[in-house]
C-alpha cells in the first residue's frame, strides 16, 4: 500500500479544474452520441448503459433504444418485457428494470421532467450519487462531483490518496475532496465532468498510464512518486463464484421452444429463458421420457464476477405441455423480440 503523501489541496483546485477543462476541449472525446446535449433523458440513459459496460457496446444499443423509446414518456408507457428485450445482451438486467421504474417515477412524481438537482435525482430507482451528479452537471450545470471507478483512479493518483477505499470513511473523504476540486464556474461543469471521464477512460488506465498525454501530470503525486499503478488502494475485492446450470431445450413437433419467465430475483431475473435446473437428474425428471435427447457441448459463460457452466440438453417430441415447468411454447419468429439472456439467445439462434 503506498504511503499517503497528499499534495495540499490549496495547490490544486482552480489550477486542476482549468487544466482539465482546457484538455477536454482540445483532446477529449467530442462526438459520442450522448454528448453535446442537455437532454437529461439521453444523458441518464447513457449513464445507466455505461455502468459496467464498454463504450463500444453501448454505441450499438443506445441508438436502437432511442428509436424504440425516444423519450421518458414512451419508456414509462412500455411493457417491461419490451424494455428487457431491447436490453438483452447488455447484462446486469436490474439496470433495465430500474430504468423502467425510474421512467415511471419521473412521470408520476415529477410530471415527466427530470429533477434538476442531484439530491432529487438520487431518489429515483437505479440512480446513485455519481450518476445523479453526472446528470445534474451535464444538463443543469450543478456543481456536483462524480466518483465512478475511472474518476476514483484519476483523483487518487493526482492527490496521492493512498487510504483504503474499501473502508467507507475513506471513500467519503475522497468524495469531499472531489467536491473541493470542482471548478468555480457552473458553466465549466459539463466539460470538467466529461474531462474526468475521458482521462480515466483513455489516458489514466487501470494497468497502463500515458502520463505524457495527461493534462495534469505536472500536478500528479502518483507520477512524482514513480508508482501511479499503486493507486487506487482497495483491499477488499469481490470474489469470483461459479454455478453449473442445466438447460432444458425442449422442442415440439411444430419446432416451437418451451420458454419460461424467470423469477424477479436471481439469475436472469425477469427474462424469458429455457428452463434452468441445478442438476441433470432434475432436468430429466421434467421431460416426458421416451423422446429424442441430444446433449449439447457445454460451455462457460463469463460474467463480471461469476462463471456459469451451461449444459444444454435438447429434447424433441410431440409434447403438448411440460407440467414440471411453467412456461409456454414460442415460435422462432418471436425470439428476436423477447428479453432473452445472451447465452440463451446465442443457443437458440445458432
Amino acid at each position: 500500500m503506498p504511503e499517503t503523501l497528499m499534495r495540499p489541496l490549496q495547490d490544486l483546485p482552480e489550477g486542476f479544474a482549468r487544466l482539465m477543462v482546457d484538455w477536454q476541449r482540445q483532446h477529449g472525446r467530442q462526438s459520442l452520441p450522448w454528448q453535446n446535449t442537455q437532454d437529461p433523458y439521453r444523458v441518464w440513459l447513457s449513464e445507466i448503459m455505461l455502468q459496467q459496460t464498454q463504450v463500444t457496446t453501448v454505441l450499438d444499443y443506445f441508438p436502437r433504444f432511442l428509436t424504440r423509446f425516444p423519450d421518458v414518456t414512451a419508456l414509462a408507457a412500455a411493457p417491461q418485457d419490451d424494455v428487457l428485450a431491447l436490453w438483452s445482451g447488455l447484462g446486469y438486467y436490474s439496470r433495465a428494470r430500474n430504468l423502467h421504474k425510474c421512467a415511471q417515477e419521473v412521470m408520476g412524481r415529477f410530471g415527466g421532467a427530470f429533477p434538476r438537482r442531484a439530491e432529487d435525482l438520487q431518489t429515483l430507482p437505479g440512480i446513485g450519487r455519481s450518476t445523479a451528479a453526472a446528470i445534474a452537471a451535464f444538463c443543469f450545470q450543478e456543481r456536483a462531483a462524480i466518483l465512478d471507478g475511472n474518476v476514483k483512479r484519476v483523483l487518487t493518483r493526482v492527490l496521492g490518496y493512498g487510504d483504503d477505499l474499501a473502508v467507507l470513511k475513506n471513500e467519503r473523504a475522497l468524495w469531499a475532496l472531489a467536491q473541493e476540486l470542482l471548478p468555480e464556474k457552473p458553466a465549466d461543469m459539463p466539460r470538467y465532468t466529461q474531462a474526468l471521464m475521458d482521462l480515466g477512460a483513455t489516458v489514466c488506465l487501470p494497468r497502463k498510464v500515458q502520463c505524457e498525454a495527461c493534462s495534469v501530470s505536472g500536478l500528479c503525486q502518483a507520477k512524482a512518486q514513480g508508482e501511479p499503478l499503486a493507486y487506487p488502494v482497495k483491499t477488499r475485492k469481490l470474489k469470483r463464484s461459479s454455478a453449473t446450470l442445466w438447460l432444458l431445450w425442449a422442442v415440439n413437433a411444430q419446432g416451437q421452444v418451451w420458454l419460461q419467465k424467470r423469477p424477479d430475483k436471481g439469475i436472469w431475473a425477469g427474462l424469458f429463458s429455457l428452463p434452468v435446473f441445478d442438476s441433470e437428474d432434475e432436468l430429466l425428471a421434467a421431460w416426458v421420457q421416451g423422446h429424442g435427447t441430444n446433449y449439447i457441448e457445454p460451455w462457460k459463460h463469463v460474467l463480471t464476477h461469476r462463471d456459469l457452466y451451461l449444459h444444454p440438453v435438447r429434447m424433441t417430441g410431440s409434447v403438448q405441455h411440460l407440467p414440471a415447468c411453467d412456461g409456454q411454447w414460442v415460435d422462432a419468429a418471436m425470439w428476436p423480440n423477447m428479453g432473452l439472456p445472451a447465452p440463451i439467445r446465442t443457443l437458440l439462434m445458432a
